[in-house]
């Protein structure tokens, strides 16, 4: 076995971090300064060049890739061991409106009280730029990196990832890697760090039901004109029952229990139920149970409906039969669910029990799961733990969905997400921000995976 550099501590890497916080910070900036809001197409291709010039100033070979949407940014460096950690990201960030709940401009960064404010700073440009910052010091103070390092940047995380998945099929060869690790995310409320072995899926669905050619007259054609909204939440209405169970047959093929394994590690997550009401804002019901509350969040798939349209909703009365109505339903789904099948579940009970309502399959990808007792794994916590001074909470799954699945089915490697922003980072939200102090640990947490994966070398 080579000569492996210890965990990082006081050593001439974390010398060279310490002395360029400001520097770093600076670079997170000009990232953030960057527009890249796919959803609209604003400012992707120059924020793809921007990285890719980021990348090769380190010392990074990088590329930027086409694809029928927004570009990839690959790229790679060839360490003393040919074992290789593929770091994933996305340079893509949320639409920032409202913009008057920001309390400064959303692409002018600003440092206040600690943490740096703007759309991206979190979620998820602070912390792949984190592993980015990791390599460079690690190349300029020891010349070398422990193992090798491959780096994928995609553009369209936010908007469903709809190019990645064909795109790594595709590029198997140049993205071929032994663990892929990703920093995305917030850490736990407690300001624990945590390591997910996996995520959710999710099955992103439109349904439409259309009435006549135009709104008219509730008056003159009440009663002999199609009600598309009533079809429509008669469709809702049947798809989930009050207790919330989802009546779709077939929606529950394949779902598993917790193992004891991960009951155990589901009980021995912090929790406090009447902190998480008074965040929300549910006084007056019951504080939920910390292991029901994590066991519902990653081993139970849901039904939700995240957007109902149909008619006037504005001040005052406007009698009409809108002539449609449109509702968005996302599932988060668990291990062992099959979207497509669930999807194709659902087109023939709609059209059964349903036949005036539209489905469109808009957004799907399957969960991911690593078992957490690999020996990559059992690394990356001793490496978190070498920076936090603390061991990580371990969760099985994260309750959220990032497409993980295509380095554990695709490339069919073990995959694990290590978030290095905190909680209350308000990703998706106005006043998005990442705390300095977390930004900062983030490096050196990707120094330590680096050393401790040279381990297994």
């Amino acid at each position: 076995m080579r000569e492996v550099s210890p965990p990082l501590g006081q050593d001439a890497v974390r010398q060279y971090l310490e002395a360029k916080r400001d520097e770093h910070l600076n670079l997170l900036r000009e990232l953030v300064r960057q527009p890249s809001i796919s959803a609209q197409n604003i400012g992707m291709e120059a924020c793809a060049r921007l990285v890719q010039q980021m990348m090769t100033e380190f010392g990074i070979a990088a590329e930027v890739k086409p694809t029928p949407g927004h570009p990839v940014i690959v790229g790679h460096v060839q360490g003393d061991s040919p074992f290789t950690v593929l770091f994933y990201g996305h340079y893509d960030v949320q639409p920032p409106e409202p913009l008057e709940a920001w309390h400064s401009p959303p692409f002018e960064p600003t440092v206040r009280d600690g943490r740096l404010y703007g759309r991206g700073t979190g979620d998820n440009k602070g912390q792949f730029l984190a592993h980015l910052l990791a390599v460079r010091a690690l190349l300029e103070v020891e010349g070398r990196l422990p193992v090798s390092v491959k780096f994928i940047f995609e553009g369209e995380e936010e908007s469903g990832s709809v190019n990645l998945p064909a795109f790594v099929e595709r590029e198997q060869e140049l993205l071929r890697a032994d663990f892929a690790v990703t920093a995305d995310g917030g850490m736990h409320p407690s300001a624990r760090p945590v390591i997910y072995y996996g995520c959710r899926g999710i099955l992103y669905v439109e349904a439409s039901a259309q009435g006549a050619n135009q709104d008219y007259h509730s008056g003159n054609r009440g009663g002999v004109l199609p009600t598309p909204a009533w079809e429509l939440v008669h469709f809702l209405s049947d798809l989930k029952g009050p207790d919330g169970t989802v009546r779709l047959p077939g929606f529950y093929d394949g779902v598993r229990a917790p193992s004891a394994e991960e009951e155990g590690m589901l009980a021995a997550l912090p929790f406090d139920g009447e902190q998480f009401l008074r965040e929300h804002g549910l006084t007056g019901r019951p504080a939920p149970r910390g292991v029901d509350y994590y066991r519902a969040l990653m081993f139970e798939p849901t039904m939700n409906i995240s957007g109902l349209v149909s008619g006037y909703g504005g001040p005052g009365a406007k009698t009409i039969i809108p002539h449609e109505a449109r509702a968005k339903l996302d599932m988060r789904l668990v291990p062992g669910q099959d979207p497509e099948a669930i999807f194709a579940h659902m087109e023939a009970w709609a059209k059964e029990r349903h036949p005036s309502v539209a489905l469109k399959n808009l957004w799907s990808w399957p969960a991911s799961y690593t078992q957490p007792t690999l020996p990559v794994c059992r690394q990356v916590e001793a490496a978190v733990e070498d920076v936090w001074s603390q061991p990580p909470l371990k969760l099985p799954l994260m309750g959220g969905s990032v497409p993980n699945f295509v380095f554990t089915q695709t490339l069919g490697i073990p995959a694990v997400i290590v978030p290095y922003a905190n909680h209350d980072e308000d990703n998706h939200a106005p006043n998005e921000n990442i705390r300095l102090d977390c930004f900062y640990k983030g490096i050196e947490t990707s120094v330590a995976i680096l050393r401790r994966l040279a381990e297994l070398s």
